[in-house]
Order: C-alpha cells, then structure tokens, then sequence
C-alpha cells in the first residue's frame, strides 16, 4: 500500500509545518496591508485618531493576529503532524470568527457578507493551493468556516446594528435574514467547492510525484546514470533502510527491450562472483515499469580515473583487469558473455569499511549479456545491427555478432587495458564507421610508443595479444588471461597503502565532478530514457 502525503516521516513532517506556517504568515501580512491602508484611510480622511478604535479595525487586528499566531506555533511548537494539523485548524476557525465579525461592523454602505466571504474565501483557495491537504480535509475545514459567515450574515440582517439601519433600510434588505443567509451560504459554498477541486487536483499531482519516487520496496533519491537499457537511481529499502541502486526500464519500450532488460537480471542475479555487482531483486510496479535493485558502489568507474589522474600504473592495471577477469571465469563458465566490456562498465571502490583488503573492481551493466548457447540462434540477433561500444567492439562482433563467444570479452578487456596504460583509446575516429573499420583492419600502436614511455614488456604483449583481429591468436579463456595476468613479474604490487594514497589524493576531485553531474542532473524523477553510454553522479553508484 503506498503511503499518502499525511504520512508522519520527517520530511513529511518538515514540509507540512513550512507550508502551514508559510500560509498563516502569508494570510496575516495580506490582512496586514490592508489593516494599514484602513488605518492611513481613516486618518486622512476623517482625521481623528479616535475612530481608530472603531469595533470592526479591532476585529481586524484580531484576525491578523490568529492567522499570524498559526506561523509562530508552527515555528516553535513541536514538530508533529498532529500538533500542526491542531494549529492550523485553529488559527483558520479563529481568523475566520474573527474576520466575520469584523465584516458585520464595517461601517460602510455594503453588504457586509460580501467583504466576509471576499476575505475568506482568498484564504481558503490560497491554503488549498499552498498546504498540501486531502479534498476531504479541505472540504470540511472550508464547511466549518462557512458556520460563522452565515451566521454572522443572518444576525447583521436580523437585528442590525444602529448604524446599518438606515442603509438597510433605504436598500430594503432589513427583512431579508434568511435569503441573505442562504445567498450567503451559495457564494461559500462556491468558494469552498472551488478550493476543494484545488486541493484535489495538488494533492493528486504531489502523490503521483511521490508515487513515481517509490517503486516496489525501493524509495527512489537521486538519479545516477543514463543508459541504452534504462535509468539508474540512488535509493533506499522501505525497510531495511539499505542504500541501493535501482535501474528502471519504462513500460513505453517495445518487447524486445524488455525481454532484455529482464534477461539481464535474470543472468546477472545468477552471478554470485565478488568482482561482478549483485543483484537483490527486481521485479515490475503497478504501471508496468520494469525494475531491479543491485548493491550501490562507493566508487568510480575507469572512465573516471583515467580523467582524474590519466595513465596508470601496470600494477595496477594488472590487478583491475585480473579483477575484472576473474568475474569473467564465471560467467563464461555458465555460458554468460558480457558484450559490452568498457571502462564505464568496471567499477573501482576502496573497501574502507573492512580493514586490510585491497581496492577492488566490480563488472556492471550486463546489459547485452547474450547466452553462448544462443548465439546463432534465430531471431537471436537483429540483422544489420552491432551491439556494443564502438570503441571496445572485437572484429568478430562488427562481421557477424551471432557467431561469438567469451573472446569477444577478452579483446574489450585488451582495450580497456591499452585505455588505462595510455588514458586513450586503442583507435580515435570520427564515426562509428570509421572506428569499426580501424577494428578490423589497422593494427594497434604500441601502448608505450603512444604515451612515449616504456611500459613493461609482458604486459604489453599480452595486452596487443588480447587485442589480435584473429581470436584464435587471444587467450582463449577468461582464465587464461588471468593466469597470464599473475604470472607477469617484474611489475610489482598495487597495495592497499598505494590505492588509499590514490583515493586520498583523487577522492575529492572525483567527489566535486560527481557533485557538478548531480547539479546538472536535478532532482526530478522522470521515466524518460534516451539510448546513450551511462552518465555516472554523485558518490555511492552502480550501472
């Protein structure tokens, strides 16, 4: 059952004591002004001070006064939703016995119901559009100020003060109580039908707002990242208070994308490998959108790195992708290709929490995962079209992508290395068919040639050999990529003390990009997706 607007968390709390405070100032200035304009009136015409004292300016000093005690009790009173719906409460019954009679002793020649029902009803309609309220709560506060109004119209023409007397009676209204309450009673009746449309139109749209924050379990806070699979958000567990990244797919994309999205779940939560993100759940919501919920990483991607402090050390290229390798064994071993291998898609975080442990790497966005045993099979792939980044795309997945298998992951993996060794790509194009065509033909340049720096040998060759147009020249498995990867010498150790000195001297860069991209981002929650390469915020994120 999704919560309602009244519910009592604290942010729930906050905004409902803002805005009926808000409100109860908003009403008394707007009685203010016109309390001034009487009281500059009064003396420049009549110019006796003394008629400041007349009942009906009391009287409005008196309903300024309650409307601007609602700001005050809600400013300092305790912050309960309960407390503040009594405030509020009161201070409108109170401004509104005390604005009807002021209007019955406005000594001027005018119905004075109609200045009643003018003031109240703008401050009705403005509450039902400022505070966020139920129609039914709208409704009955409006009926329960309406009481003192007809009220107060019925005895003004029942027995009229002194001064009324004679303008009633010149305009012949002194015998009419009755039907001026009863016109009375229309016009308010109007007014608050008027107000209650008002609040049932805000509260529906505030509750849709609210409603499309929640999906499932999952209390949605800030948008991560961009995909051609779909949005990924920051969010939380209703119950179990876990932060956790949600990806959606809205319900407007065609079958196949959903039978995608939904077989990247399926696959990927069959992944228990602690390089590769997990999965909690997933599942759809009542409007049709498809929804999963993974771990949330503390982290950033390579494509960050590379951006914050460019080229990076063999020791630690080697120990990401061997990371990244290792997740790789696995899904290659249950028939899993990834597909979509790049620097946006490998996630590194320092496991702080945990003393002793080294940095680590995490394979995300399985989105193109493709069973091995389907390749090739019918309808399994579009004809004419190529899945994956450019970039990162093996030879084989350009000529025929439904004739691959797991070496299409090792020649990303090569590129992803050349990328960390040298802070570029293996080959630069201005269209995809350029780059596509480099991939098949042109034959790398050497990483240390491109930076101009030596670079370890073996691991050089390893990284060109990864990236051989022919598979049969790669390593043939994720795992003999691993096995290579440990048997390097020479390279040295990436230690957990060299990764904290990194993220002590990278962390608040990375932090402030990450804080500029969530500006730029905004705090609306939409249900729009574009197809483009995922586009990380703030800290705490996954794909």
């Amino acid at each position: 059952m999704q919560q309602s607007v009244e519910t009592t968390d604290a942010t729930t709390r906050d905004f409902l004591r803002h805005r009926v405070g808000r409100f109860g100032l908003l009403v008394s200035a707007l009685f203010a002004t016109f309390a001034a304009f009487r009281v500059v009136a009064t003396l420049a015409l009549a110019g006796d001070p003394a008629q400041l004292l007349d009942a009906s300016l009391l009287w409005h000093f008196v309903a300024m006064g309650a409307f601007f005690t609602v700001w005050v009790a809600c400013r300092l009173g305790p912050p309960s939703t309960a407390y503040v719906r009594t405030v509020e409460s009161v201070g409108l019954l109170a401004g509104a016995v005390a604005t009807a009679a002021m209007g019955s002793r406005v000594p001027i020649e005018a119905t004075p119901e109609l200045i009643i029902l003018l003031a109240l009803a703008q401050g009705l309609i403005a509450r039902s559009v400022y505070v966020p309220s139920t129609p039914r709560r709208t409704l009955l506060l409006g009926a329960a100020m309406g009481v003192p109004i007809i009220v107060a119209t019925y005895l003004v023409y029942r027995a009229p003060p002194a001064y009324y007397l004679e303008v009633l009676d010149h305009f012949g209204m002194r015998s009419q109580p009755i039907g001026r309450a009863l016109s009375a009673s229309v016009w308010w009746a109007l007014c608050v039908t008027v107000a209650t449309s008002a609040s049932s139109v805000i509260y529906g749209l505030r509750k849709q707002v609210r409603d499309a924050k929640q999906v499932g379990q999952y209390r949605l806070e800030e948008k991560l990242g961009e995909g051609g699979m779909g949005m990924v958000y920051k969010a939380r567990h209703a119950m179990l208070r876990r932060p956790t990244a949600v990806k959606l797919l809205p319900p407007d994309r065609t079958g196949d994308a959903i039978e995608r999205f939904e077989r990247e779940v399926q696959l990927t939560a069959s992944l228990r490998h602690p390089n590769t993100v997990t999965i909690y759940d997933y599942g759809r919501t009542t409007d049709g959108v498809f929804y999963y919920a993974m771990e949330l990483i503390d982290g950033a991607t390579l494509d960050e790195i590379v951006q914050v402090s460019g080229a990076q050390p063999a020791a630690r290229v080697r120990a990401i992708i061997r990371q990244a390798a290792d997740a790789l064994v696995e899904a290659h071993g249950i028939g899993l290709i990834h597909r979509d291998i790049k620097p946006a898609n490998v996630m590194v975080f320092l496991p702080h929490q945990l003393d002793g442990l080294d940095e680590m790497a995490k394979v995300v966005d399985f989105g193109l995962v493709k069973e091995i045993e389907s390749v090739g099979a019918p309808g399994s792939t579009s004809i004419g079209t190529i899945t994956g980044t450019p970039q990162y795309m093996a030879p084989e997945s350009i000529v025929d992508p439904t004739k691959i298998d797991g070496r299409v992951d090792i020649y990303a993996l090569g590129a992803v290395a050349y990328y960390l060794l040298t802070g570029s790509h293996v080959f630069e194009a201005k269209t995809i068919v350029e780059m596509c065509s480099k991939h098949l033909s042109e034959k790398p340049e050497a990483p240390s040639r491109r930076i101009g720096e030596p670079i370890d040998a073996e691991l050089e060759e390893l990284v060109l050999r990864c990236l051989e147009k022919d598979p049969a020249k790669r390593p043939p498995t994720a795992a003999a990529l691993r096995e290579e990867l440990d048997a390097l010498d020479g390279l040295g150790a990436w230690s957990a003390n060299d990764a904290r000195a990194w993220w002590s001297a990278h962390g608040p860069e990375l932090s402030e990009q990450h804080e500029r991209v969530a500006l730029s981002t905004g705090e609306t929650i939409d249900v729009r997706f574009a197809h483009r390469d995922t586009v990380l915020a703030p800290r705490g994120r996954a794909t």
